[in-house]
């Protein structure tokens, strides 16, 4: 069976943001136009998709690393903090984004929390099988010729 790991990551993250986009119940908040993405960074995202992008890469997180919570995702998703002539230091990503995101694909029947000892949320079978789709879609079978 293909997995979406068997794409590259960008590709991926491009597939799964496509269909993200057909899901209605995730969709970017009004305030997601001017947001920066964390403490780390100093602009908003250029691409005007960027909240389906990020949402493909949490799910792709959550399927790979679950059960996984928000601030290990905040961890995940932070980076080096310019503070000017001091040196740089590591700065946690947005909790809000990645927890509104996740709300948003509890909400769409993609991932669920965890049932065993460990909290967090996994991928749940929906979500399993959209990953399944889009590893299936990109990876399709190439007909070979016979020899005479």
């Amino acid at each position: 069976m293909a997995s979406v790991n068997d794409i590259g990551p960008e590709k991926a993250n491009q597939l799964l943001a496509s269909e993200l986009k057909k899901i209605d119940k995730i969709a970017p908040p009004n305030w997601a136009s001017f947001v920066k993405t964390g403490n780390h960074k100093e602009r908003p995202p250029e691409n005007p998709d960027w909240w389906f992008v990020r949402a493909a890469s949490i799910l792709k997180n959550i399927y790979n690393h679950g059960p996984v919570g928000v601030s290990k995702m905040r961890s995940r998703y932070g980076g080096k903090k310019d503070r000017g002539r001091k040196p740089e230091r590591f700065a946690k990503a947005s909790g809000n984004i990645i927890r509104k995101i996740v709300q948003q694909l509890e909400s769409a029947e993609l991932v669920k929390h965890s049932s065993t000892q460990h909290k967090g949320r996994i991928i749940a079978p929906r979500g399993q099988s959209l990953l399944d789709k889009v590893s299936l879609t990109k990876l399709k079978p190439v007909k070979k010729e016979g020899k005479k």
